[in-house]
């Protein structure tokens, strides 16, 4: 179901090796999301977890677009041979009020 205002694209995976190169594909990443969607992305490390990723995009006015043009770029400059599974999370968050509710389940 589509939010009805800006959201935030979060996505987050282990890092095989937090290294130069990997922090350069990460950055090549964000120019590339930047120049194509207009929306600049940052890199964060889990507080207990520094092996733990996670790229922060916002805010995103059209998620599905967004999510699929960050997906063919991830897939172009092969960004998942970075993450130690090669597996990337993708989660949307948006404020509450911009969420549609789900309707309860008729009983």
């Amino acid at each position: 179901m589509p939010s009805r205002g800006p959201s935030n694209v979060y996505v987050y995976y282990r890092v095989a090796a937090d290294t130069a190169a990997a922090r350069a594909a990460v950055a090549a990443l964000f120019a590339a999301v930047a120049a194509e969607t207009g929306v600049a992305g940052h890199l964060l490390a889990r507080c207990d977890d520094p092996a733990t990723w996670m790229e922060v995009y916002a805010p995103i006015a059209r998620r599905a677009a967004f999510v699929r043009a960050l997906a063919a770029l991830v897939r172009r400059l092969r960004i998942a041979d970075i993450a130690a599974d090669g597996v990337r999370h993708t989660e949307c968050f948006a404020p509450p009020g911009a969420v549609p509710r789900r309707r309860a389940p008729a009983a």
